[in-house]
């Protein structure tokens, strides 16, 4: 019978996160959860593309990146370009999906140009960008592809059906390239929050009284926290520090997993 092995000593703290000498992209940068990964990464010495349509917020993230041991470089970019998309993500070592937008509307109103608009940003360019990236990822053994899903990529919503659509779609995009990448040293997962405190979610609580009827006060707790057992939004920064845990050594196991921090949504 073999022995047991003897316990390790003291646990030794994790070291801190490096990233020099890496190149990051991060799409929707300008704001919320984008702004709060490129910041992240470049503090842990990534070199940073920051992709957004936002010139003015870009720019703002560049002025409030000065000084982070990596740099942050502004990209004016609308991911709609889907060939603009591809040609971006050349050379990158670590893709965060992170662009979004939403739309709240009954299927029988929501207008099909913006299911098409919204699954192209969240959906199609996301492709784009992986396959963009992945050559060179291949080529040096190493990469890391981190997509921002949501709850919503594993729980569907009333009102969101190109949001929930998408999001649905990232996850298999996320899954298939993890089973592609694995050989090469390339991981891909989706890291799923619940509700970030982010313009894209104030700018839903208008949208949502009107779609269920109730005032726009009682939009937060009835209907955006109603499931979770965490009654707070989640902050962006503690989103980025799921995307920098799978861009970490500790994380090189992690792969066609999605990362939930939801308040115990999906626990129910």
């Amino acid at each position: 019978m073999t022995a047991p092995r003897a316990l390790a000593g003291p646990a030794q703290a994790a070291p801190a996160l490096d990233l020099g000498g890496r190149t990051a992209l991060v799409t929707g940068a300008a704001g919320g959860i984008g702004r709060a990964c490129a910041l992240r990464l470049a503090a842990a010495g990534a070199g940073v593309r920051a992709v957004d349509r936002d010139t003015a917020g870009l720019e703002a993230l560049a002025e409030q990146a000065a000084g982070l041991p990596g740099r942050v470089a502004p990209h004016v970019l609308d991911l709609t370009d889907l060939e603009a998309a591809e040609r971006a993500a050349a050379g990158v070592d670590i893709l965060v999906n992170n662009a979004g937008t939403q739309l709240v509307r009954p299927i029988e109103e929501f207008p099909p140009d913006a299911f098409h608009t919204l699954l192209t940003v969240m959906l199609e360019a996301p492709f784009r960008l992986i396959r963009g990236a992945l050559p060179h990822m291949y080529a040096q053994g190493w990469g890391r592809i981190v997509n921002m899903s949501s709850v919503h990529g594993l729980r569907a919503s009333a009102y969101k059906a190109a949001y929930v659509s998408a999001k649905h779609g990232l996850e298999g995009l996320s899954k298939t390239a993890a089973l592609e990448g694995a050989a090469h040293g390339v991981t891909s997962n989706c890291v799923n929050p619940g509700y970030v405190r982010t313009p894209l979610v104030q700018r839903q609580l208008a949208d949502q009284a009107a779609a269920h009827g109730i005032p726009e006060e009682r939009v937060l707790t009835e209907v955006l926290l109603r499931d979770s057992a965490v009654k707070r939004l989640v902050e962006p920064e503690e989103v980025a520090e799921a995307v920098a845990y799978l861009c970490s050594p500790p994380a090189s196991f992690m792969t066609g997993a999605s990362l939930v921090l939801d308040g115990g949504w999906t626990a129910h």
